[in-house]
Order: C-alpha cells, then sequence, then structure tokens
C-alpha cells in the first residue's frame, strides 16, 4: 500500500513513516521544505511537496495514494482556534480526494478533555464544546460516502525519545523555571499516555484495517496519577515537589493547567480487541525514569 502521511517528518509522523516502510508499505510523505524533504528521502519514503494550509496539495496526495494517515497539526497554542479550523480544512480536503474509493484515511484527535472528570471511551463521540470536534464529525461523515475513514484518538502525553515539543518537556521546562514540580490538589487527577512507537503501530494497523466510522484510542496508560508525574520529575531535576489549588493551575502552567487540573484518563480496551493492538513499550513513568527527557 502507498500510504500519504501528512505530519511525515514530526515527532509522531517519523514513527508512522517507519512503522509503514518497516512492514513493507511505501510512504508519500507531505514535505513543506527542503529539510523535511531530506529526511523522508534519507528514510526510503517519497516526497510530496505542499503544506497543510495548501489544500490543493493535500487533495493531489491523498488522490495519489492508496490511503492516508493524517497526522499534521500546528502545535500554535497561541490561536488555537485558527489551527483548529486549519485542522478542519485539512481533513475535508483529505476526504474529497478519496470520496467514492473505499480508500483509508485515518484522521489524529485527542482524548484530552473529552469527557473530564470520567475515563474516556470510543463509544464517546465528540461534544460540540471539544475542540477537534468538527474534525472528528468530518471524518466519520466520511463513512456514509465511500471513504474507509476513522478517527484515531491520543492521549495527552504520546511520549518516547526525540519528543522536544509535547506536554512532558513543557512540564519539566516549567519545573526548572519555577524551582519546583506541582501537581494540583491531591495530585489525583490522572493522564492517559502512549509510547509513540505504540502509537505508529496503531496508525498501521488502523490505515491497514480500521472498519468505516471506527473511534480508536491509542491508549497505553489508561491513568497516571498527575502526583506520580509531577514526582518523577522533580526527582530528576533535584527540586521539590509541591501541592497547588487546582484553582492556580492556570497561572502556574498556562494554557495545560486545565489539562493538569482535570481528570484525563481513557480507555483503548474496544481498540484492542478490533485490531489486536497491544502496546509493548514503556510506559509513561518508566520512560521518564529513562532520563532521555532532562539530557537537555
Amino acid at each position: 500500500m502507498l500510504v500519504f502521511v501528512t505530519g511525515a517528518t514530526g515527532f509522531i509522523g517519523t514513527a508512522v513513516v517507519r512503522e509503514l516502510l518497516d512492514t513493507g508499505h511505501q510512504v508519500l510523505g507531505l514535505a513543506r521544505s527542503e529539510a523535511s524533504a531530506a529526511v523522508l528521502t534519507a528514510a526510503g519514503a517519497r516526497v510530496h511537496r505542499g503544506s497543510l494550509d495548501d489544500v490543493a496539495s493535500l487533495r493531489a496526495g491523498a488522490a495519489a495514494a492508496d490511503g492516508v494517515i493524517h497526522t499534521a497539526f500546528i502545535h500554535d497554542f497561541t490561536d488555537f482556534g485558527a489551527a483548529v479550523a486549519a485542522d478542519l480544512r485539512a481533513v475535508e480536503a483529505l476526504g474529497d480526494a478519496l470520496v467514492g474509493s473505499d480508500r483509508p484515511l485515518v484522521v489524529t484527535s485527542g482524548t484530552t478533555l473529552l469527557t473530564p472528570g470520567r475515563v474516556s471511551t470510543e463509544d464517546d463521540a465528540a461534544g460540540p464544546a471539544f475542540p477537534r470536534g468538527r474534525a472528528e464529525k468530518a471524518t466519520l461523515a466520511l463513512a456514509e460516502r465511500g471513504v474507509r475513514a476513522s478517527v484515531l484518538r491520543l492521549p495527552p502525553s504520546v511520549h518516547g525519545v526525540g519528543d522536544r515539543h509535547g506536554f512532558l518537556p513543557r512540564l519539566i521546562d516549567i519545573a526548572r523555571v519555577k524551582g519546583f514540580s506541582a501537581y494540583a490538589d491531591d495530585g489525583t487527577t490522572r493522564w492517559a499516555a502512549v509510547h509513540r512507537l505504540d502509537a505508529a503501530d496503531l496508525f498501521r494497523r488502523a490505515v491497514e484495517s480500521a472498519p468505516a466510522g471506527s473511534r480508536l484510542h491509542g491508549v497505553g496508560d489508561e491513568g497516571v496519577p498527575f502526583r506520580d508525574i509531577a514526582e518523577a520529575i522533580g526527582r530528576r531535576l533535584g527540586v521539590p515537589v509541591t501541592s497547588i489549588p487546582a484553582g492556580d493551575t492556570g497561572g502556574h502552567f498556562g494554557f495545560l493547567g486545565p489539562v493538569v487540573a482535570h481528570d484525563t484518563a481513557a480507555s483503548g480496551l474496544v481498540t484492542r480487541k478490533l485490531l489486536g493492538w497491544e502496546p509493548v513499550n514503556a510506559g509513561l513513568l518508566d520512560d521518564l525514569d529513562e532520563g532521555h527527557y532532562f539530557s537537555r
């Protein structure tokens, strides 16, 4: 299968590209720069020049492939609304190119704040307040238009070697700057997590065989208590670990405040049974203990 991958040179995308190539697929990777094109060529993938904002390039890439994995997202939290709107336009462009073809489209979404306060599952539809809900709805609607479309939700922490811009590095940077590692109230709010190599394996399985209209959860750790995360960071940095009121998390953690203050546990049991997926790489706390997050 020739798979068109957006975000192909990102933290998750590079793992997806490697997984696809290592399992006998071909990859057409979206590249907006010469540097990105060189990375794809070195990996053994074909290059498709364009960007997330260039909907014509997205349509062309999708039309040329046997399937699509959409991992790209503009991680600009200063204008998150614009990033969400760009993602929706990209999903619509990719979907338009696949209508009536029965080819697969796997679109990345998230479990973060999907059902605050309780464990989210694949049965939970994205409500109107969920930031990527419109993109999810647009994706799943394509199942009625001859596209084997599925949504693959990732948890707040997708971790592993090479993570430089995810939530964990931000938490570590905040602890370094402030001189202590914090958690909210009693620290029992939970984060779901997955190793990026396990996530890549799931993306490959999804593009190969996920049924049309599927909601998938790429969850390794269902719920790691946030206090345990804070303590692991504090231990590695050699700084105190301190509770702060949940109402102060916005001031302390910035845009991550709501994610720290609310329980964001998630289950992936349905996904595991549906696609035979089983995470095998290090969990979040073991990955923190390996030390690579603290080497810079």
